[in-house]
């Protein structure tokens, strides 16, 4: 509204774009401006038509993004109440409205909260999210190596390594179980390697083992080849199927003759 000019007066709409059309002006950014530097800069900037400009700024909606944000959650509009059903994607993000993408894997319900709640403190004031886990992604970990029924098994409870084994059918003789290796990764997403003697326990002869430990998601257990089945494997490699296998060694005949004595 102007006192000196009344065809300044107008009822304006703030664009997506953060700015409003204005007689004279064209754009004038208005987001996130309060009432009083807006009504400054105009004035400042209609100088240059009027010697008193006399502009009153009335707010006739507030809030307007915090009022959509809370429609396209609304039961009303197909959502079910003040939420909205997020799924965790393979990359681990969730998509929220208004902010986007927001990264989850990895952060515990608190620091999910935290972290969505700074996203939304910059773009809509006035929003608190609570963030509730409804079901549990599967987790699977992987056995290879010398067991009955290598492959990937789900992790329906907490799980050993001498329970993997079991997941897995049990060993195969030839298998070294003093040298069984978990790889893991770490936070870094570094591959770590743990190397555990399970042999004494998987025998029965040491029920309480110092070496086993719980699985997570994502372990791979690996029973690798005692150097007996190693060996026979090279012989089997190079000597059945290999070089010798195709050439065969004929070796060298020696003749053993009498001698007579002269």
């Amino acid at each position: 509204e102007s006192l000196t000019d009344e065809k300044l007066n107008r009822e304006l709409v703030v664009q997506p774009d953060g700015t409003i059309t204005v007689r004279l002006l064209g754009q004038v950014r208005a987001a996130g401006r309060s009432i009083v530097e807006l009504t400054a800069d105009l004035e400042e900037r209609y100088l240059k038509f009027y010697k008193v400009p006399s502009i009153t700024i009335t707010p006739v909606k507030v809030n307007t993004r915090l009022n959509d944000l809370r429609d396209s959650v609304d039961a009303r509009f197909g959502s079910g109440g003040q939420s909205r059903l997020a799924r965790v994607t393979p990359e681990g993000t969730v998509q929220l409205p208004a902010v986007g993408s927001v990264p989850a894997q990895g952060l515990t319900l608190d620091e999910l909260k935290r972290e969505v709640d700074e996203r939304y403190a910059r773009a809509v004031q006035g929003i608190e999210v609570t963030p509730v886990l409804v079901n549990r992604a599967p987790r699977f970990i992987y056995v290879l190596g010398e067991v009955q029924t290598p492959g990937r098994f789900e992790l329906t409870g907490p799980t050993t390594v001498m329970q993997s084994v079991a997941l897995a059918g049990g060993w195969n003789n030839g298998g070294n179980l003093r040298q069984i290796v978990v790889f893991r990764r770490g936070e870094d997403w570094r591959l770590v390697a743990t190397q555990l003697d399970l042999r004494g326990a998987l025998i029965g002869k040491r029920p309480s083992p110092a070496d086993e430990i719980w699985l997570r998601d994502s372990d791979i257990v690996v029973v690798p080849k005692s150097a007996i089945l190693r060996a026979d494997d090279f012989i089997e490699l190079v000597f059945t199927r290999g070089i010798y296998g195709v050439v065969p060694f004929r070796g060298i005949n020696i003749s053993f003759a009498k001698l007579s004595t002269i």
